[in-house]
């Protein structure tokens, strides 16, 4: 067997419109995911909601997040993760304009972090 490194920093688009989302591997109910944005958030008056859990980590760049029901929202800079449970409402406010947001997302069915 021979085995290959990667780069999570290479292969992205010099420009983007609107988020770059690539899956790097996949196995059973856990899927990792890359994603890169580059000034972009969740539309005014729009929620993300999904039906798996979420284990985000930020890699590059600075981003805001607000869950539902919280009052403040939540300034993600490098090395920060957090768990999005299942069914959690919540919406990216803004990615940093100046430097690609590079985060590494972990989905799968139940995470116990």
């Amino acid at each position: 067997m021979t085995f290959q490194t990667h780069n999570l920093f290479n292969d992205i688009p010099l420009s983007i419109q609107q988020e770059f989302f690539e899956t790097l591997a996949e196995s059973g109910a856990v899927r990792i995911e890359r994603i890169v944005s580059e000034g972009q958030a969740t539309p005014p008056g729009e929620w993300l909601e999904q039906g798996w859990d979420e284990w985000v980590l930020l890699l590059s760049g600075r981003a805001g997040i607000f869950m539902d029901g919280d009052r403040f929202e939540l300034e993600l800079k490098p090395g920060d993760y957090l768990t999005i449970p299942a069914g959690c409402r919540h919406r990216v406010t803004w990615t940093d304009n100046k430097e690609r947001t590079v985060w590494l997302a972990v989905h799968s069915q139940k995470i116990n972090a």
